[in-house]
């Protein structure tokens, strides 16, 4: 212990020598770590200006990024949701594949399959009458899922931080993993089907030509999908 000691007071490139020469089979655990710790505090000393100045380009970046995102979401708004969509569609993917989330990628394959053929609907040209109810439906759906699984995953959370998760002899470690996986779940898909919705709105009324200053898309899909409803279908001869 008096080693340890000794060599974690020495300074310089002197207490560097020290602690490479020190033998750690001979130490314990707690002396061992002693050491190490030493050694990280040696190896970055003096760069605490480094460290600060590392610290403020950080900070100065972000905020310049957030000032240059929302001029951008003000001015062009329509290529900051298509861009800002596609990154959170496709980026998760690389994490998925890259650390084996296998089942993270079933749910995410089907989704997209399911929504790419909902948004290639609601981008043809003429529109199909079925076109906006087929959107309605399918949007509402994932909204309805993501808003069970979100809320099922913050109980689930809850109920592990006040410890009911022991009346039913579950771990702590897998009841919060469960509850915070439900949580991502919710709120990915949740923000991922808000914003194709929006697209194929958009869509649908620029195709349809009903759009205005004072109507939203997303009212014009709904008068749409009501108006459909009454249309009767061709009858066969």
């Amino acid at each position: 212990m008096a080693a340890v000691v000794e060599v974690e007071v020495g300074g310089g490139a002197a207490g560097e020598r020290e602690l490479d020469e020190v033998d750690m089979s001979d130490l314990s655990p707690e002396e061992q770590w002693r050491v190490e710790h030493a050694r990280m505090h040696a190896k970055h000393r003096g760069h605490e200006a480094m460290h600060a100045e590392m610290v403020l380009i950080l900070i100065a970046t972000l905020v310049v990024a957030q000032l240059l995102l929302v001029q951008w979401k003000q001015r062009h708004p329509r290529s900051y949701n298509m861009v800002t969509l596609f990154q959170m569609w496709v980026v998760p993917l690389y994490f998925t594949v890259k650390l084996h989330w296998w089942r993270f990628l079933v749910i995410w394959i089907l989704f997209s399959a399911v929504t790419a053929f909902v948004t290639f609907r609601a981008t043809r040209k003429p529109l199909v009458q079925t076109t906006p109810r087929l959107v309605y439906k399918w949007f509402l759906l994932i909204y309805k899922i993501s808003y069970a699984t979100g809320i099922v995953g913050y109980m689930a959370v809850m109920f592990t931080l006040f410890g009911l998760n022991l009346l039913f002899k579950i771990k702590p470690e897998d009841a919060m993993d469960f509850g915070i996986s439900l949580l991502f779940y919710g709120l990915y898909y949740g923000v991922l089907e808000r914003d194709f919705a929006e697209m194929c709105a958009d869509y649908m009324a620029s195709t349809i030509g009903w759009c205005s200053d004072s109507t939203s898309s997303a009212s014009v899909a709904g008068a749409s999908w009501e108006r459909s409803r009454h249309v009767p279908t061709a009858k066969r001869r």
